[in-house]
């Protein structure tokens, strides 16, 4: 069989060529940040990727005392909480340049109360997940949870007792966000696709939401196109929202790149786990590039369709049509790949994705053409700066000052140079003419579809 390149549309990675919204902006050049060791006990400065291996070396270390951990993105410091006020533990704390931060509950306390919580409280429209900065769960509901339904949350966390647990309606309602990114297409809806990555039998594939994959079994990336790829594995719901599918043609090249419009895009070099306080992207054809800030891990959303466990929580908006697209950081790390929330880009919400590390893990496959699987060790020399160009001129709409701050110090990294290449150029650009989703800050006419009633988030092209 002859080999075949995808054209620009195809292979341009997550999102479509929507003119990006004011978080364009905050894709700067990197700047390194500080590891200088210096005293042992003065707090070191880190870069956001680099916070969830020290974190999990020192959770491994520490033992019950460890009660979770965040990013101080501010002074880019990580932040360990801790109980009891042991000081060998504060001082092994200290060695690894992090701060310790004493608290009132355990990680066993916590993981307690969230098993209360899926005994007592799995209400369709409710979600929660550990908030290392207060050391409680934070329990959201969203506008469907009134009556009994109310009353039984809100008296399940008063019984867990204080300071464990707080809760808080939200305006919007649950739902997945099927449509979006570069968009695809199947059984009458629009989904997204994630990222590219390599199937463990060496076949070209892509990831995306599991709630896309187990709606169709096979994908389009034209409407009323004919199908390119097809369901290998999908997981929705239960124990995560994440689907591999595989390329129909084996010669397709599965580049690695986030495509932020107007030609930029982001070379995508490692799968990183996410860390509370970490600053992410986010692109999808529904709202264009939106940033925001990791609020929970290992969350669990109750949706209509039944409850998802093991999501990433954070305050970047989304919307339906943005579905499956991916969460990334500026240094070009795969984080996620978008569930679904509540709310909208004009409110606000909160919004959860599938960690890219655990999806990976459990379909056994690589990012892009496989020499850069999860974790993989990114080269500094090349950074997503250097890629995104001039986007932020271009696409900034405005974007608040006090955003771009530091950006580039709390994320700075380099790409692979084995990936760095010159994909950005062949996977970004030509989708908006091809899908329709040129015009700034909206999803294309021709892809929008209408909303099912049942109120999943499902979208229906015309």
């Amino acid at each position: 069989m002859s080999h075949k390149r995808i054209p620009k549309r195809k292979a341009a990675i997550a999102a479509g060529s929507v003119a990006a919204l004011g978080a364009a902006a905050l894709l700067l050049p990197n700047a390194n940040a500080s590891q200088s060791n210096g005293d042992d006990a003065a707090p070191r400065t880190f870069k956001a990727t680099d916070v969830s291996d020290v974190a999990a070396q020192l959770a491994s270390q520490l033992g019950d005392a460890f009660a979770g951990s965040y990013y101080d993105a501010g002074n880019k410091q990580l932040v360990i909480n801790v109980v009891g006020n042991n000081s060998n533990v504060v001082n092994r704390i200290e060695k690894a340049g992090a701060v310790a931060h004493q608290v009132q509950n355990s990680t066993s306390d916590l993981r307690a109360a969230a098993k209360t919580l899926k005994t007592d409280a799995t209400i369709p429209g409710t979600a929660w997940s550990v908030d290392p900065k207060t050391n409680e769960i934070r329990v959201t509901a969203d506008s469907t949870v009134t009556g009994s339904k109310w009353d039984t949350l809100t008296s399940t966390v008063k019984d867990l007792g204080s300071g464990v647990a707080t809760v808080k309606k939200s305006a919007g309602t649950f739902k997945t966000f099927v449509d979006g990114g570069d968009a695809i297409f199947g059984g009458g809806a629009r989904c997204s696709l994630g990222f590219n990555v390599t199937a463990s039998d060496g076949s070209p594939a892509f990831l995306t939401a599991g709630h896309c994959g187990v709606a169709a079994a096979q994908w389009s990336d034209a409407q009323d196109g004919a199908p390119i790829a097809t369901v290998d594995q999908a997981t929705f719901p239960g124990d995560g929202d994440f689907a591999l599918v595989k390329y129909d043609d084996p010669a397709t090249q599965a580049n690695s790149a986030v495509d932020v419009g107007n030609g930029q895009s982001v070379q995508i070099n490692q799968a990183a786990d996410a860390a509370v306080g970490q600053q992410v992207f986010r692109m999808g054809s529904t709202t264009g590039l939106n940033d925001g800030n990791v609020t929970g891990l290992d969350a669990t959303v109750n949706y209509p369709e039944g409850t998802v466990t093991g999501l990433i929580q954070t305050d970047v908006c989304a919307e339906p049509g943005d579905s499956g697209g991916s969460l990334f950081t500026q240094d070009g790390s795969a984080i996620g790949l978008t569930s679904g929330g509540s709310g909208d880009c004009t409110v606000g919400g909160e919004t959860f994705f599938q960690p890219v590390t655990t999806a990976l893990q459990a379909v056994g496959a690589t990012l892009g053409a496989g020499d850069a699987g999860a974790g993989g060790a990114a080269d500094p020399s090349a950074g997503a700066g250097d890629q995104a160009g001039g986007a932020a001129d271009d696409q900034a709409g405005g974007a608040a000052d006090d955003q771009a701050g530091g950006a580039a110090d709390d994320q700075a990294g380099g790409a692979a140079d084995d990936q760095a290449g010159g994909a950005a150029d062949d996977q970004a650009g030509g989708a908006a003419d091809d899908q329709g989703a040129a015009d700034q800050g909206g999803a294309a006419d021709d892809q929008s579809g209408s909303g099912m009633d049942d109120g999943s988030g499902m979208v229906t092209t015309p």
